[in-house]
Formats: C-alpha cells, sequence, structure tokens
C-alpha cells in the first residue's frame, strides 16, 4: 500500500477511536491489543506534515523567525525558586512537606516521588548556576564536564580514594575508575564478556539496567560496544551523581530501589548490572531482587559485582549465601562466580530462566508466584510485591523469545507485535511498526535534520510521546540517546520500544519528571496535547518542559493549531524563540529555542 495512503487511513481510524475515548483517561493495562479505543487523535490535515516532504533547506513555506519574543511583562509573571538547592529543584523529588509527613524513611521512601498536586505545580523557575556555560559536547563530555555547571564538590571529597571524578582547574574530569573499576570501565567491560562470552556486547545484549550508578561510568563506555543503558541512582547523600552522568551525556534518571515498581515494563532488560550498588538484595523477602526478576527479559543476566561475591569476612559470606540462595528459589541459574586476578574484583553472573518449569517443580513455593490478575507491566505507582510473574508463554505476550541480534532488531517487529490484530491506528502491529519506522525515517531526513540546528551540541534527547519508538530509531546512526516516554494515559507500546533495542520509562506529564535541570538539548512532542489538556494544566507542561531544556535548546512540537496556538503567549513570556514554523490545515509544526533569559531575583 502506498505510504501515504496508509498513513491517511490510519488518522482517520485515529481520529475516530479519539471520539470513543473515556473521559477519565484511565489506561488498561492489557497492552496495544486491548487499547486500540484509546488510539492518539491526529488530524487528516496532518498529511503533510507527517511527509515532511515541504520542509527542507530551500523551503519557502518555513520561516526561520530572526527576532527573539521579549515581553515587558515577563518579569511579574516569573519569579525564581529561591532556596540554596534552586538551581537543581525536581519537584517530585524534593517536596519536603510530603517526606516530612512520612511515616517511615526504612525502605528509602523519601527518595521516592512524592508530586506536589497539580495546581501547585506552577511556581517558580529553576535559576542557572552562577557561571553556568553550553555543556561541553559528546565524546569529549565522557571524560570532562565543565565544574561550574555542577558546582558540587562533595563527591569528589568523598570519592578521592575511589577515583570517581575529579576537579582539574574549572573542570570535572572522569578517569573511568571507580570502586569497581580499579583498571577502567573498558577493563572491568571486557572481563565480564570474558567471563561469559554468550553475552555478547552490542549484538545479544543491547539494553541494560544499571543500579545504583554512581556517576554512570559503566554506561558511559559501554557505548563503544553498542549498547544502550539506562543508569539510575536516587538523589542521595552521593552529591548529584545522576546530574554528573546526564551533564556527561551518558543516560540517567533519579530513581530508587525502595517500595515501588520502576517505571518500567516487564521482561525488557538484556541484563540488569549492579556493581556495589549498595541495595540489600536479600531482605524483605527478596522483594528488590525480585524486582529486577520482573523487569528482566526470560534468558536475560543479573551482573552483581560487590563485596559479598569476593570477600572473605564472614559477614560478606552470609550475605553471598542469602542472595543466591533467594536467586537459586527465583530459578535463576549461577553461570558464573569469578574474580578478576588483576583487578581482584569479582562478578557473579545469574540468568532468568526463559520457562516456567523450575517455578511448577519447586518443593518450597517460596517466593510465591503473583496473583493472576497482577499485571506485571504496571509500573506507575504499584508497590513492589514479594512474588514471582510466571514467564510468558503464549505468542500474543511480549517476552516470549529473544528479539533479533542488534542492529536487526531495531527495524523488526517483534514477534507477538505480529499477533496484534489492531494497534495504534487500527492496523495490524506489524504494519504499524513498519510504517511508523518509514514514517519517521522520512520526517528525519526530509525535515528535522535539515534545519538549521546545532546538531554537534545535541547529545541528550527526549520524545515526549513515542509510541512505537520510531523517532529515537531514525536517530539511531547519530551520535545522541533518546528516552523515549509513554505515557501513562496512552496506549502501552514501551515494550515494542525495548525489543526493537532501544529504551524508554512510562510518566504522567502532569507531574514532573525525575530528572535534574537541564537535562536535555533536545524535545520532542508529537501531538501530545490533545490528551493531555483534558488531564491537567499544560502550562504546568511546559514550564516542565523549560525546567528539564538546557539554554540554547529545542523543542519540537506537532500538534494542532488550536492547541499550540493556546500556549503560545506562555511561550512567549519564557522568552523561547521561535525557530521554525509551519502550518498545513488544522496542523502545525513548532520550532523553538530555549534561551538564556530568567527572571531577576527577588530583592
Amino acid at each position: 500500500m502506498d505510504e501515504k495512503v496508509e498513513r491517511k487511513e490510519q488518522e482517520n481510524q485515529l481520529a475516530q477511536n479519539d471520539e470513543d475515548e473515556n473521559e477519565d483517561g484511565e489506561r488498561s493495562s492489557s497492552g496495544v491489543a486491548k487499547e486500540e479505543e484509546r488510539s492518539s487523535k491526529e488530524s487528516e490535515d496532518n498529511k503533510a506534515l507527517d511527509d515532511g516532504k515541504e520542509i527542507d533547506g530551500d523551503s519557502q513555506s518555513l520561516q526561520e523567525e530572526k527576532t527573539s519574543s521579549s515581553p515587558s511583562d515577563s518579569d511579574s509573571v516569573w519569579k525564581l525558586c529561591a532556596g540554596n538547592a534552586a538551581q537543581d529543584y525536581i519537584p517530585c523529588l524534593d517536596n519536603e512537606e510530603a517526606i516530612k509527613m512520612l511515616p517511615s524513611r526504612h525502605h528509602y521512601e523519601h527518595r521516592e516521588r512524592h508530586c506536589p498536586v497539580h495546581e501547585d505545580l506552577v511556581s517558580c523557575l529553576v535559576p542557572l548556576p552562577k557561571n553556568y556555560k553550553r555543556p561541553l559536547p559528546w565524546p569529549q563530555s565522557r571524560e570532562e564536564i565543565w565544574f561550574d555547571n555542577v558546582p558540587h564538590p562533595g563527591l569528589v571529597t568523598y570519592k578521592k580514594d575511589q577515583s570517581w571524578v575529579k576537579k582539574t582547574g574549572n573542570r570535572l574530569t572522569f578517569p573511568g575508575t571507580g570502586t569497581q573499576f580499579i583498571l577502567g570501565a573498558d577493563h572491568y567491560i571486557d572481563y565480564i564478556q570474558n567471563t561469559l562470552p554468550d553475552i555478547e556486547w552490542g549484538k545479544h545484549t543491547r539494553v541494560v539496567l544499571d543500579v545504583g550508578c554512581g556517576v554512570a561510568s559503566f554506561g558511559g563506555y559501554l557505548f563503544r560496544k553498542d549498547v544502550l543503558t539506562m543508569s539510575f541512582a536516587p538523589k542521595d547523600e552521593h552529591e548529584a551523581q545522576v546530574q554528573l552522568a546526564l551533564e556527561r551525556g551518558i543516560p540517567a534518571i533519579s530513581a530508587v530501589m525502595g517500595t515501588q515498581r520502576l517505571v518500567f515494563p516487564a521482561n525488557v532488560f538484556d541484563m540488569v548490572h549492579c556493581a556495589r550498588c549498595r541495595v540489600p538484595w536479600h531482605e524483605d523477602g527478596g522483594k528488590l531482587l525480585l524486582e529486577v526478576n520482573r523487569v528482566l527479559r526470560p534468558g536475560g543476566y543479573f551482573v552483581w559485582s560487590a563485596p559479598p561475591v569476593y570477600r572473605t569476612q564472614p559477614d560478606q559470606v552470609q550475605i553471598w549465601k542469602n542472595t543466591s540462595s533467594l536467586a537459586a528459589s527465583m530459578c535463576w541459574n549461577n553461570l558464573a562466580k569469578t574474580t578478576d586476578a588483576a583487578s581482584a574484583v569479582g562478578v557473579a553472573i545469574f540468568q532468568k530462566p526463559t520457562n516456567n518449569l523450575c517455578y511448577e517443580r519447586r518443593r518450597a513455593k517460596l517466593p510465591p508466584l503473583c496473583e493472576e490478575e497482577d499485571k506485571r507491566d504496571a509500573a506507575w505507582y504499584i508497590p513492589m510485591k514479594s512474588c514471582i510473574h510466571k514467564v510468558p508463554v503464549t505468542e500474543e505476550e511480549h517476552g516470549t523469545s529473544w528479539p533479533e541480534d542488534w542492529p536487526q532488531r531495531l527495524l523488526t517487529p517483534p514477534t507477538w507485535l505480529t499477533r496484534v490484530s489492531k494497534g495504534l491506528y487500527g492496523k495490524a502491529g506489524d504494519e504499524e511498526f513498519k510504517s511508523d519506522t518509514q514514517h519517521w525515517k522520512n520526517v528525519m531526513q526530509n525535515s528535522y535534520l535539515k534545519m538549521n540546528f546545532d546538531w554537534k551540541n545535541i547529545r541528550n534527547v527526549l520524545d515526549m510521546k513515542a509510541a512505537y519508538g520510531g523517532f529515537a530509531a531514525a536517530l539511531a546512526s547519530q551520535p545522541v540517546w533518546v528516552m523515549n516516554v509513554v505515557p501513562i494515559y496512552e496506549p502501552d507500546t514501551l515494550p515494542a520500544i525495548f525489543d526493537r533495542g532501544l529504551f524508554g520509562i512510562y510518566h504522567d506529564w502532569c507531574e514532573s519528571f525525575s530528572t535534574y535541570p537541564r537535562t536535555y538539548d533536545l524535545i520532542h512532542a508529537d501531538h501530545l496535547l490533545t490528551r493531555l489538556t483534558k488531564r491537567c494544566n499544560t502550562t504546568n507542561t511546559l514550564v516542565e518542559m523549560d525546567r528539564i531544556l538546557r539554554p540554547e535548546s529545542y523543542v519540537i512540537f506537532r500538534d494542532k493549531v488550536e492547541n499550540l496556538g493556546k500556549l503560545k503567549p506562555l511561550m512567549e513570556s519564557l522568552h523561547w524563540k521561535v525557530h521554525t514554523t509551519h502550518t498545513k490545515g488544522l496542523e502545525e509544526l513548532l520550532v523553538l529555542q530555549k534561551q538564556w533569559w530568567r527572571p531577576q531575583a527577588q530583592a
């Protein structure tokens, strides 16, 4: 079928689906196959924008605006966030009033999300650190960053004997070594592969979760192996570790192994890694290790490098016995437990089963199997449970088979998606996957890559409504990484994104994102607003975008003229500069650039 005709039919189906949408916006947890009625709405007039063919370097229909908006009353509309930590403010992690009310902090409840009510979100704009500069470009940023951009010397002092980070003049430098990387991250990464060749970095193992990542050198150096690593750590006494990772151009979020599930689907990570991550895996009925089991792909690896693996002190030996016993009760196979003679650091590698036979044959039924009604993909504010989810076995479920090797998996529809009769646009899932991939390839080639962006300074990218991940796939050959977000009120396509060798998270754009200010160089928002405006005040969303954007970074909106028109006065008050605008029928492409402006500090 001709791509334009197919896209037109998809958009008609989208419009019909949106008319049938429930008013409360409640999300089904049954996956794409049962959520076709929840599809996003796109106008028929969007076809020209989607094709991207009238947007090229010589186009006369696109005007690059040379003037910057500077409303005289902006300082009366906005104020700077106050306090010593205002420049690092994360609303849902720095809600001191909510944290004070917590009955317990024993399970790191104070490091979890506690969001202000929607009406209280719009209060201030985060200030810039004094002498903040445009971040250094990748890959230079992996080795060094401007100290003034993340002016936190605490980690330098606290970890000075472990060489995580050093201060050298006006820069912070990262030797690539650390507590477990005594001979460097490259040596450590190679040692893991040599211990278990089946890992096959960048081919069989493509998407990794790094727990308690520190400054994320593990993920930063895995890029050399064509491996994509989602790193996370809490916003805690290890001052600004995630912020340092992001400034380096390494993917990371602020999160904790606490009481709530991680915001990922089940059965999606090829590997979960923990290098001295300080997580008590064996406590509380193994709840935290069972959460790793939930997100780990069947046949995937858990790599643990910590003192209990290789030290002989009685307390460390006991922790190993308890944790390895728990892993065995979860039917994990301990494939290796070795110590590197060169570094004296050891690793243990476990593998999750690929079927349910072991669960059925266990004499002791602990940990118990999860109840059938416990939806394993549900992850937004869902408490962790001390139970095992069965391995998926039907062809309609994601996780029943390992994806093709990278890079083939990027363009190959997951096997389970071929069984989906109706996807986002009412077509068969695999057809939509291919069409979406081709669509964003066209848009990228004919439009985005021809825009007058300073692409060498674009590294950290956010797609606010990622669908099948086609936008990120179209950028796969560029030196960027993309955080793909599937909003909780949209059909759940996140497993398909992971299966193609990309990554992402669930999020509600009525709340703040779990990242530091000044994280992203480019934000992409494709038809985000229609459903969002029914749920909350989208002013909050734009202020959040301003918080997480770096100065001189870009936002690409593709939405209805009506939706964007309502927000343009707010964009003007934020001093966002219009870079590109193009309208076709009821649809608009609007590209803006954040400036260096901040409101005047209050006297």
